[in-house]
C-alpha cells in the first residue's frame, strides 16, 4: 500500500465524515419509523376498519386525501420544529405566551385518551395471540412498556423497536392484502369520484386525527436526536418524506385488506371490525395474524405516545424534565391500570382521533407563524408553497371539524 492510500485510509475527516453520514441515517430512519409506528396504532385501525364497513369502496376517497394532509402537515410541522430546535410547546410560547402550555396540555390529554386504547389495543392481541384474559394482557402491557423506558439506552431501544417492528407490521399486513385483494379499477375511482364527497368529512378527519399523534412525536423526536438547524434541511426533509412514505404505504395496505374482506360481501362485526376483517381474509391464520399486528402496532404506540405526551410538557415543568424516565413510566403505569377501571376503547380512540382533528388546525397554524419570525426559525425561508399548502389545510380543518361535531355526535353517541 503506498504511503497517501494509507494515509487517506487513516484520514481522520474522512472518518469523522463517516461517522456523521452514518448518525443521520440512523436518525433520518429512526424518526421516519417512530413516526409511522405510533401513528399506526390501535386507534388507526380501528378507525379504518370501522369506516371501511360503514363506506365501503367510498372510504378510498378519504385514504386519497388523507395521505396528501399527511404531506401537508409534515412537512410543515417538521421544518419549523427541526430548523428552529424547539419543541412544539416551546415555539408556541415564543408565539404568545402561555399558549405553549395550552397546546401541550391539550396534546398530552388527547394521548392519554389514546393510550387508554393502545394499551387495550396490546391486551386484546395478546388474547388473540394467547388466550391471556384482557385485564392481565393490560397491566403486562404496562410492565413492558415502563420496563424499556428504565432499560440503558432507552431512547435508542425505543428507535430500534419503532424500526424492526414497524417492517414486521408492513409485512404481515401486505400479506393479508395481497391473499385478498378488492375490484381496483373500482376502488381507483371511488378515490376521486365517491358518492357523496360531504359524508366524506367525518371519516378524513377522523384518522387525519388519528395519525396525527405520530407527526407530533417524530416533530418532537427530530429535536432529541439532533436532526436540527438550518443546516440539517435536507435531512429533517428525507426524514419526513419516509415517514410519510411509510405511513401512507401501511395505511393503503390495511385499507386494502378490510376492504377485499367487504367486497366478498361479508358484514364486519361491529364491536371488533378488523378481527373480523383479517379472520375472514385469511382464516385462523389471519385472526392471528391480526392478534400479532394489533399487538404490535399498540405495544410501538404506547412507548411512543408516552414518550410525546412528556416531550409535550417537560420543558413546561421543570419536574417532569428533571424525571423524565420516571414521568413516562407513570404515564405508562396509569394508563394501562385506567384501561382496567374504563372499557370504552372504541370510542374513546375515535374520539379522541376528532379531537385531535379539532386542536390540529391551532398547532399548524402556531407553526405557520413561526416561520416567519426570525428569532425562532433564524434566516431559514420557509417554501410559499408549502405555507400555502398548510394554510389551506388549517382552514379546511377548522371550519370541517366544527361542522363534523354534531355529525360525529349522531354517528357514534346517539
Amino acid at each position: 500500500m503506498s504511503v497517501s492510500s494509507l494515509s487517506k485510509s487513516v484520514n481522520p475527516a474522512s472518518s469523522v465524515a463517516d461517522t456523521d453520514r452514518d448518525f443521520q441515517r440512523k436518525a433520518i430512519f429512526s424518526v421516519a419509523f417512530l413516526m409511522a409506528t405510533t401513528s399506526v396504532g390501535p386507534g388507526f385501525l380501528t378507525q379504518t376498519a370501522v369506516f371501511t364497513n360503514i363506506y365501503k369502496m367510498d372510504m378510498a376517497f378519504p385514504v386519497l386525501i388523507s395521505a396528501f394532509i399527511t404531506f401537508g402537515i409534515v412537512m410543515n410541522l417538521w421544518r419549523i420544529v427541526g430548523v428552529s430546535g424547539l419543541r412544539i410547546q416551546d415555539i408556541a410560547n415564543r408565539i404568545a405566551p402561555g399558549l405553549g402550555y395550552v397546546i401541550g396540555t391539550l396534546l398530552a390529554l388527547g394521548a392519554v385518551a389514546f393510550n387508554f386504547g393502545n394499551v387495550s389495543g396490546s391486551a386484546l392481541g395478546l388474547n388473540v395471540l394467547t388466550g391471556i384474559d384482557t385485564t392481565w394482557g393490560a397491566l403486562f402491557t404496562g410492565v413492558v412498556g415502563s420496563a424499556l423506558f428504565l432499560m440503558h439506552n432507552a431512547s435508542k431501544r425505543m428507535d430500534q423497536m419503532a424500526r424492526y417492528l414497524g417492517l414486521l407490521m408492513i409485512l404481515l399486513i401486505a400479506y393479508v392484502a395481497m391473499t385478498n385483494l378488492p375490484p381496483m379499477q373500482q376502488t381507483f375511482t371511488a378515490a376521486v369520484f365517491p358518492s357523496d364527497y360531504a359524508s366524506m368529512l367525518l371519516p378524513t378527519l377522523t384518522i387525519v386525527g388519528g395519525a396525527v399523534g405520530g407527526y407530533y412525536t417524530g416533530a418532537q423526536r427530530l429535536v432529541d436526536v439532533g436532526l436540527q438547524g438550518e443546516g440539517q434541511v435536507g435531512a429533517i426533509k428525507q426524514a419526513a418524506w419516509a415517514g410519510i412514505s411509510i405511513a401512507v404505504i401501511i395505511r393503503v395496505l390495511l385499507f386494502f385488506a378490510v376492504l377485499g374482506v367487504i367486497a366478498t360481501g361479508a358484514v364486519l362485526d361491529g364491536a371488533n371490525p378488523a378481527a373480523d376483517a383479517f379472520r375472514a381474509g385469511a382464516g385462523g391464520l389471519g385472526y392471528h395474524i391480526f392478534g400479532l399486528v394489533l399487538f404490535v402496532a399498540s405495544i410501538t404506540s404506547v412507548v411512543g405516545n408516552s414518550y410525546m405526551a412528556v416531550s409535550l410538557v417537560k420543558t413546561l415543568f421543570p419536574v417532569v424534565a428533571r424525571n423524565e424516565k420516571a414521568w413516562c413510566v407513570g404515564f405508562i403505569l396509569v394508563t394501562s391500570i385506567g384501561t382496567v377501571l374504563v372499557n370504552m376503547p372504541v370510542f374513546l380512540l375515535m374520539l379522541a382521533g376528532l379531537v385531535n382533528s379539532i386542536i390540529l388546525p391551532l398547532v399548524l397554524a402556531v407553526m405557520l407563524l413561526a416561520a416567519r419570525r426570525k428569532e425562532i426559525v433564524g434566516n431559514y425561508q420557509h417554501p410559499v408553497w408549502l405555507s400555502a399548502i398548510g394554510a389551506a389545510i388549517v382552514i379546511l380543518m377548522a371550519g370541517a371539524s366544527v361542522s363534523n361535531v354534531s355529525n360525529f355526535a349522531d354517528r357514534f353517541m346517539g
